[in-house]
This record gives structure tokens, sequence and C-alpha cells, in this order.
């Protein structure tokens, strides 16, 4: 139950810092959470989609936490740089 609660922690902070940064310097707002959907989606492929169903069901609940936990990482870094760039904060 740690451990799970470690790798939410650390899929968040991973993909707040990247999406963060790749923000202020690419200045485009939700291209991170793109990008982390689109990683999901090629290793879905990577894997075969002819049984999807299978596919899904050998992983557990502690893997589809560390992906909420990177997905909203993801989402609030977008919601996070917006939000300073309304108050006038620019970056680069």
């Amino acid at each position: 139950m740690i451990q799970t609660f470690i790798v939410i922690v650390l899929m968040f902070v991973l993909f707040f810092g990247l999406g963060f940064i790749l923000n202020m310097l690419i200045k485009t707002t939700w291209l991170p959470m793109y990008m982390f959907i689109a990683l999901i989606i090629g290793l879905l492929i990577y894997q075969g989609w002819g049984d999807f169903a299978g596919q899904i069901s050998k992983y557990g609940v502690p893997d589809y936490l560390a992906t909420f936990g990177g997905i909203a990482g993801a989402y609030l870094s977008g919601l996070t740089i917006r939000s300073l760039r309304v108050k006038g904060f620019k970056m680069f």
C-alpha cells in the first residue's frame, strides 16, 4: 500500500514537472496532457489491439492509480501555467 502511494506521488510530480517545463518552453497549455494520452494509446497499440480486454485485465489497481496520478499531474501543470499567465507572469 505504501509503495502504491509513493508511485502515485512520483508519477504526479514527474508529469507535473515535465508538463510545467514543456509549457514554459513551448508556450502551450495542454500539450503535456495530449502527449500523455498519446503515450498511453501508443503503449496499447504496441501491445496489440487484438485482445484488448485481455490486455487491460492484465493490469491491477495500482497500475491504474499510477496512470491517473500521471494524468492528474499533466492536467494540473496546464492549469497552473494558465493561472500564472492570467495573473501576468511571463515565462521566458
